[in-house]
């Protein structure tokens, strides 16, 4: 180990720098933050007397004078591409959040750049680390609930209240290249390609209901895996009350796992077994640590050379399946993700 702790900036300094930040204090006390950047001066004050680092509002500026080893970019999606390539230049390992771009060309630019830099590249996907979604995918290879049949992901997302003079970025289909299934989505899509592999192709309706989001607040898919498993995803950013749902439900020829949503949530499994089903652990508990065990598994990374739990290339996964699911919306046919 070549060192003991990674002084880190974080870049962006909104509400998922908080969620870092409150990962960070909990699960990674390897991580030193002595750096955050805004250009919005009084966030960046302001965070950083939270957090006890100095504050800037130059990302090179920051990169060339504060010291730090790495960089947290938690920047909206039409940024991601500029400030990877200003940490590259710094020679900064960078935890990038996802999406890694809003097209495919970006996003192979910005994993050849930190190649070329000879930097570590991290892409910050937090379900990958959501304990329940890794332990159905051990229930399945341990054959559980036989050979999987099919599977639904569903994405139920309550809408914020915003102000209509001063709209969140993520309405902008300029900064965030997409509606639901682009940005939040993603959190569904990753964990639907650990547990049932590959995403093949999908066909996809889209439509919008929120007038000031420029992106779509609603997408039906059908996914087809590399295994030929049929299954489907479901999205929506709702304006109203919602009722309880499962977040995923995984069927094969023996039984079923049901990956419930919410607080009260819970892994079940249903088989011969478990015929009222078998509560397996908490959903909800793993889905909170996962920003602060991500941001560990970085550390890890960067200090000791130890490889991520995923590549920063397999996130092209997710903002294919997306990109695929957009194309189907113009063309009306399933359209292949690789």
């Amino acid at each position: 180990m070549a060192e003991t702790s990674l002084k880190m900036a974080m870049v962006g300094c909104g509400g998922i720098a908080r969620a870092h930040w409150h990962g960070i204090q909990n699960h990674a006390p390897r991580i030193d933050v002595t750096a955050v950047v805004d250009v919005d001066e009084k966030a960046a004050k302001e965070f950083a007397e939270t957090v006890g680092a100095r504050a800037y509002t130059s990302l090179e500026r920051c990169l060339y004078e504060s010291g730090v080893d790495a960089v947290d970019l938690m920047l909206p999606h039409h940024l991601h591409e500029w400030a990877a390539t200003v940490c590259f230049r710094a020679k900064k390992d960078v935890i990038l959040e996802k999406p890694i771009a809003m097209d495919t060309v970006t996003a192979e630019r910005i994993l050849n750049g930190a190649k070329r830099a000879e930097i570590k590249l991290m892409v910050a996907e937090q379900a990958q680390y959501w304990m329940d979604v890794v332990e159905a995918r051990e229930l399945i290879d341990r054959g559980e609930i036989g050979d999987i049949v099919t599977g639904k992901a569903c994405f139920y997302d309550p809408l914020r209240p915003f102000d209509k003079d001063n709209l969140p970025w993520r309405f902008s289909l300029e900064k965030a290249g997409g509606g639901i299934s682009i940005d939040g989505g993603a959190h569904w899509i990753r964990p639907m390609r650990m547990m049932l592999g590959e995403i093949e192709e999908v066909v996809a309706a889209t439509g919008r209901f929120i007038p000031e989001m420029e992106g779509e607040s609603i997408a039906q898919a059908i996914l087809r895996f590399d295994s030929g498993v049929i299954g489907t995803f479901q999205a929506i950013q709702s304006t109203g009350r919602l009722a309880p749902i499962e977040d995923f439900r995984i069927t094969g020829t023996k039984g079923e796992i049901v990956i419930e949503r919410g607080r009260q949530g819970r892994l079940m499994l249903y088989n011969a077994d478990y015929l009222d089903g078998k509560n397996v652990m908490s959903a909800f508990e793993s889905k909170a640590a996962s920003y602060g065990v991500e941001l560990a598994d970085f550390a890890s990374y960067v200090l000791d050379d130890t490889p991520l739990a995923a590549p920063p290339e397999y996130a092209l996964g997710e903002l294919r399946t997306a990109i695929a699911m957009y194309r189907s919306v113009s063309t009306g046919r399933w359209e292949k993700v690789w």
